[in-house]
């Protein structure tokens, strides 16, 4: 891939104020982006009607303008296109592709049922759905659609996906086994983040995906929808999560280490610039920097894979 073919995208949820962890991922993502004279796109992945809020969003734009990172296109300057709870209509129509395609099917399971009948993935914990609703006859569909609104699901294949992350390496999964059905469409309508995922991506022509080590075992179920919608696979590199001192990975509904209070307390954002891209292995020992002065220094060869505690 030639530096000028490349394009990559902040894609923050606005379910709260941003926090170190949010801030890491997006340093790397802008530098992987500067450093190859690349185009950033700034998307607002506010699916959830319930915890995301478009103040949110605006204080996430604040943040990252604060910081130093900046980008090329959407955000509120952008408009509608650039919030997916404003694209429901592109979802539907790549849903209604699947449909044709015989690949979507509906699941009555409740909560409580999914939890007590599926497995544990192998790797990370997650639920491999145990395929209930899978081979249910029409006529079961109808009867059970009289009782409750289906959530809607994949149909995987019995298929190995290879992909290699540009930072973890290669990385080899079956679909059927490793991963299971997914969520396409929830049972309240909202359209699943793997779906909404691959078409915003592909429509908007991203090239690089830069996110947490967390989002690298849904990476093959992407890989498989962007064959079946006709998109092309960008380059994935999964980066560290950093972590609290009790080990869990930061969190904005815990107010981890939030931007808001470190700039409230006086910290500039070239000393949070500086610290996190000494965590990241870019520099030897945290000082401050702008994110512009560590584009000379970016190189994905020393970014470190495994996750950080952060002190």
């Amino acid at each position: 891939m030639t530096s000028a073919a490349v394009t990559g995208r902040f894609a923050p949820s606005p379910s709260g104020r941003m926090h170190l962890g949010n801030a890491f991922s997006a340093l790397l993502a802008w530098l992987s982006v500067r450093s190859a004279q690349g185009q950033m796109i700034l998307r607002q992945e506010d699916l959830d009607p319930v915890r995301c809020r478009r103040d949110y969003a605006d204080q996430l734009e604040q943040d990252l303008l604060w910081l130093g990172l900046d980008w090329d296109e959407g955000g509120s300057a952008g408009g509608d296109f650039y919030y997916q709870s404003c694209r429901r209509e592109i979802y539907e129509h790549c849903l209604n592709r699947l449909r044709e395609q015989g690949l979507v099917y509906p699941c009555f399971c409740t909560r409580g049922q999914l939890h007590a009948a599926n497995a544990p993935h192998a790797s990370d914990g997650t639920l491999l759905y145990a395929g209930t609703c899978r081979d249910l006859t029409r006529e079961q569909q109808e009867a059970k659609a009289l009782l409750r609104r289906p959530a809607l699901r994949a149909r995987v294949p019995e298929k190995e996906c290879f992909f290699i992350d540009g930072l973890q390496g290669a990385q080899s999964v079956h679909l059927a086994r490793d991963c299971g059905d997914f969520i396409l469409r929830r049972s309240d309508g909202v359209h699943a983040y793997q779906l909404a995922v691959v078409a915003d991506d592909g429509l908007m022509g991203v090239t690089q995906v830069v996110r947490g080590r967390d989002l690298l075992s849904s990476t093959p179920w992407q890989l498989w929808l962007q064959e079946q919608l006709g998109f092309a696979h960008p380059e994935y590199y999964h980066v560290p999560l950093l972590s609290a001192a009790d080990g869990r990975r930061l969190s904005k509904r815990d107010g981890d280490l939030d931007l808001a209070a470190l700039r409230a307390s006086g910290v500039s954002p070239e000393a949070i610039v500086g610290r996190l891209a000494c965590w990241a292995g870019l520099i030897d020992r945290p000082e401050p920097l702008s994110p512009r002065e560590l584009i000379p220094l970016f190189d994905w060869q020393r970014v470190k894979k495994e996750d950080i505690p952060v002190k």
